[in-house]
Order: structure tokens, then C-alpha cells, then sequence
């Protein structure tokens, strides 16, 4: 079994975003020490609990003091962002960490629709257009901005078609010795059906739905066209993981975050996370418990030996070899601001339990 990181950077009560980014920089230094594979960071906005917004800004801080770990995107919101400015920002985090650093890149925005147009500098009305002066949509050219990442990250650069058939050669960096590895992130048929038209490696987020997974893991196996990229199918799954000595303060420490996803779904936001504990335990009332219920059945949660078996069923069950663990375990009010104990200790019983 090898075993990943993925951190969205919470940001809990009376916590400043300084202070999470350093608790999250302990997370990937022990992550690094252990042998987990690699410590991937999302990218969210506008979200009081999250304070992972840029994850390439992220990783040139968290990786300084690791040395074999892979630090990588999961993912860029590519539809926020175009496809040079991606590749520059991870050609420069191969410059400085050379061969480990993963480029996953999803098709959603990250946020709501509002804070998703602001940040393509569409609120007073504008559209994005081409160069016939069409109007675009992020998405929908979301296929056609991916083979652009892939050629501005390879060592000739992509060609520019310009007017009278001119061309223009643009490259993400000047002399690149390592690319990134890019990988396709979805939570649908869409992008595994993509992955495996580009024979490129592929995550499903089951940490994110737990729903469909058979389905498309499937769908990108049974499609899959061998690429420069990639000469076979390469995937793994997410799964919300929260461990601790016994499977009550386990369930304990998850009720911060089963809060936290009760209230996305049924207000649409996520204030800062509640301690665990007391506080957690008066905001998770039983409809909220009730609304999470399905998604958290697909959680493993427990002692040590009850999610290590967990985790074990589900990498046999997607047939994967590789689990990357999202760890949901939340903090008490008594701990320092600038560090998640709990989470500290989860990653070590999952490296004595699953890591040789």
C-alpha cells in the first residue's frame, strides 16, 4: 500500500491563515519523514475555512524543508487560470524541487459563481474571448487548454498561429531540466472519459462524493490510449480519513468536519471549523448528522486497525495500489494554533500500520 497526503489547509476558530499554513507545513514535513508518496493541496476560494486559494504559491513554502516527498496539486481550478500561467507557476516548482512536483488539474471553478467570474475578471460584465473575438467558457475549452499545458511544458514549447501564418513559440520556462507530472482530477465521467482519450494519469475524488467511482475508474481502464504520458491506465483514490487510539475520539474528532460539509450542503458556506469536542458537538445537530450520513458511511473512520482494514477493502475494491488520505480529524480547543496534533498522529498510526 503507498499512501498520500491531500491538505486543503483548514482554518479552524481563532486560527489566522499564518498559523494554518504553518500547522500544514509540520503536516508535509512529517509526511516527508515517514514515506508517504506525495502531499497535494487543493485550490478553493472565498471560503472561510480554507486557506489553500493558490496551491502553487502554497508549495514553494510548504516543500522547503522536504526532500523526496512529491508536492503537488489536487488541483489547479483550470477554468480560473490560462494555461500559460499554469504552466510557468509549476515549471518554476520543478526548477526548484526538480523531479517530484504533480500538476493535477480539475474542471470546476473551486468556489461560487460569483467569486469564480472575479477571479477571471468578469464581474462588470466583460467575456472572455478568442482570438476571432468569439465569446469562451473556461470549460468548455477546458480540453483544448490541457493539450496547451502539455505542449508549453514540453522542451519545444507550444506554436502560436498568428494572422498572415506567422507563428510565435511560447515555452513556460527558458531551460526546464524536469516537467511536471499531470494529472487528471474529476469527480464525473467527464474527466476520466478525457484522461483516458489523452493517456494521462487519473484521480477520482471519492473523498469528495463517494459516489461513481466504479463507474469511472471503469470508464478511464476501459478507454485508456497509451501516450508519451502514460503507457497504461495510472489512478488512485481520496478517501476522508480520520484515526486516532480508539474509534470514539476518532468519531469525535470527525464532527468538525461532518459540520462543516453539513453546512456547505445546506447553506452553500463554510465558517471556520469548530473546535472538536463540546463546541463541534452543539452545532451537528441530528438533521445535520442526517444530511452527511450517506457521505460519511464512505469515510474511514476508527481505531487504527479498523481504518487501516478500511483502507485496505477500498484500494482492493477500486483495485488501486496507492490511497491518498484527506485527514478530517479536527483540533481541540487547547491546542497550539500553529500545529493539528491530531492529524500529526493520524499520519503516524497510518505509517506504522500501512508503510514498510
Amino acid at each position: 500500500m503507498r499512501l498520500s497526503v491531500l491538505d486543503l489547509i483548514p482554518v479552524r476558530r481563532g486560527q489566522t491563515t499564518a498559523q494554518a499554513l504553518r500547522a500544514s507545513r509540520a503536516l508535509v514535513e512529517a509526511a516527508d519523514r515517514l514515506g508517504y508518496d506525495r502531499y497535494w493541496v487543493a485550490e478553493h476560494h472565498n471560503a472561510a475555512s480554507v486557506a489553500s486559494t493558490s496551491p502553487a504559491v502554497e508549495l514553494m513554502y510548504l516543500g522547503q524543508n522536504t526532500s523526496r516527498i512529491r508536492l503537488g496539486s489536487g488541483g489547479v481550478m483550470l477554468p480560473n487560470h490560462s494555461p500559460l500561467a499554469v504552466a510557468e507557476q509549476f515549471a518554476l516548482l520543478a526548477a526548484a524541487y526538480g523531479d517530484r512536483i504533480d500538476l493535477g488539474i480539475g474542471r470546476a471553478p473551486g468556489t461560487d459563481p460569483v467569486t469564480s467570474a472575479a477571479i477571471r475578471g468578469q464581474l462588470r460584465g466583460g467575456h472572455m474571448v478568442d482570438a476571432s473575438g468569439r465569446p469562451t467558457d473556461p470549460v468548455e475549452e477546458f480540453p483544448t487548454n490541457i493539450r496547451d499545458i502539455l505542449a508549453l511544458l514540453g522542451p519545444e514549447g507550444a506554436e502560436i498561429r498568428l494572422r498572415h501564418g506567422r507563428t510565435y513559440q511560447l515555452r513556460a520556462t527558458p531551460v526546464a531540466e524536469h516537467a511536471p507530472e499531470l494529472w487528471l482530477l474529476g469527480s464525473s465521467d467527464y474527466s476520466a472519459e478525457l484522461a483516458a482519450t489523452l493517456g494521462l494519469p487519473y484521480v477520482f475524488a471519492h473523498h469528495f462524493s463517494g459516489r461513481g467511482t466504479h463507474r469511472a475508474l471503469d470508464l478511464y481502464r476501459g478507454g485508456f490510449l497509451p501516450s508519451g504520458h502514460a503507457e497504461a491506465p495510472r489512478t488512485f483514490v481520496t478517501v476522508n480519513v480520520s484515526v486516532a487510539e480508539t474509534a470514539d475520539e476518532a468519531w469525535e474528532l470527525s464532527e468538525p468536519h461532518q459540520y462543516l460539509m453539513a453546512s456547505l450542503a445546506t447553506r452553500g458556506s463554510m465558517d471556520p471549523q469548530p473546535h472538536a469536542g463540546a463546541e463541534a458537538r452543539a452545532l451537528l445537530t441530528d438533521d445535520l448528522r442526517a444530511v452527511v450520513a450517506p457521505s460519511v458511511a464512505t469515510w474511514a473512520v476508527g481505531d487504527v486497525d479498523q481504518v487501516r482494514d478500511a483502507l485496505l477493502r477500498t484500494a482492493e475494491d477500486f483495485g488501486v495500489d496507492e490511497i491518498m488520505v484527506h485527514l478530517v480529524a479536527g483540533a481541540r480547543e487547547t491546542d497550539d494554533a500553529d500545529t493539528w496534533p491530531a492529524k500529526l498522529r493520524g499520519l503516524d498510526l497510518l505509517a506504522e500500520a500501512l508503510l514498510d
